[in-house]
């Protein structure tokens, strides 16, 4: 069942647009948007969950604490304070350069979603596909601050069969191959444009989506860095959203033909507890409520809190 605790912590302020239609044409000498997100202060609490109380505990702990933890790695932060899966926007953009998303598709991968943050048209589909070998039950929501979260689709994904494991000097090899793909056509009611996608077997898997009328937008990387292109001269609101965080940020900018426009984003930290699923000492459910010679062991990636 969804933690739906942990899904509003994460939901933010939408990011509202009037309802027309985009109308493609040939930019000439369009402007260009550069810039970077950036987050001041410390780095967020993480919200983590206890793996002994969630099935496939060994396996999904191949990403783990090395203390029976999983955490959500909803704030990916650089050391300049870069900050990774912000989405930014251009508001109300009414015709410009060709709105064509490439296909839409995320992976079930060792128990996490990749990629973490889309962007996607409505009434497009969203394929997702199973790289484990464990089962994920893909719950779908589309949210709004004030309305709460409302059920797009609820699917099973089916483990993969064609997942083989190599015993390699006494560790697993994992081989990912594609297991039979689940494809949703995302359409959210008027005044939403937000998605996301929680595994109720493995609560700490989340995959956000932003869904768009227009196709000036730009999805940060670790260097928080930005750039939108082609876009036609004028006055724009430019828009930053991140899931992690419940505010978006904005400001006007001036772009001009043939002309590079630059201008910077940046989040306070947010501060205190976020979720109710945080790491904490629990004596009744540790190591011990294991099957006997099972162990979570991070051989895949240590997470650091």
């Amino acid at each position: 069942m969804v933690s739906r605790v942990l899904l509003f912590a994460f939901c933010g302020i939408i990011i509202c647009t009037p309802a027309w239609s985009y109308t493609d044409i040939t930019v000439e000498n369009g402007g260009t948007l550069k810039g970077k997100v950036t987050l001041l202060g410390e780095k967020p609490r993480p919200m983590a969950m206890n793996l002994v109380t969630i099935p496939d505990a060994v396996y999904c702990g191949r990403i783990s604490t090395g203390t029976g933890w999983r955490i959500v790695e909803d704030f990916i932060i650089g050391q300049d304070g870069s900050l990774k899966d912000a989405v930014v926007t251009l508001k109300d953009v009414k015709r410009g350069k060709a709105f064509n998303l490439n296909k839409v598709e995320i992976e079930a991968i060792d128990c996490d979603f990749s990629p973490f943050v889309n962007v996607i048209k409505d009434q497009d589909e969203l394929t997702v596909i199973n790289m484990d070998p464990i089962e994920h039950d893909i719950q779908g929501y589309e949210t709004a601050r004030e309305r709460g979260a409302r059920v797009l689709f609820n699917r099973p994904l089916p483990m993969n069969p064609f997942h083989k494991v190599v015993s390699l000097f006494g560790d697993n090899a994992h081989t990912h191959m594609p297991g039979q793909p689940m494809v949703e056509k995302i359409h959210l009611r008027k005044n939403r444009n937000i998605f996301v996608m929680q595994c109720g077997f493995h609560p700490y898997m989340f995959s956000w989506g932003v869904v768009l009328d227009n196709p000036y937008y730009s999805i940060t990387k670790e260097d928080g860095v930005f750039e939108i292109s082609d876009i036609p001269p004028g006055e724009y609101e430019v828009v930053v959203w991140h899931p992690g965080m419940k505010s978006y940020l904005q400001q006007k900018v001036q772009v001009k033909a043939g002309k590079t426009a630059n201008v910077n984003f940046q989040y306070e930290s947010p501060q205190g507890r976020r979720s109710a699923h945080e790491m904490h000492e629990n004596p009744r459910f540790g190591m011990e409520l294991l099957d006997e010679g099972e162990e979570i062991l991070p051989t895949l990636r240590l997470q650091v809190p």
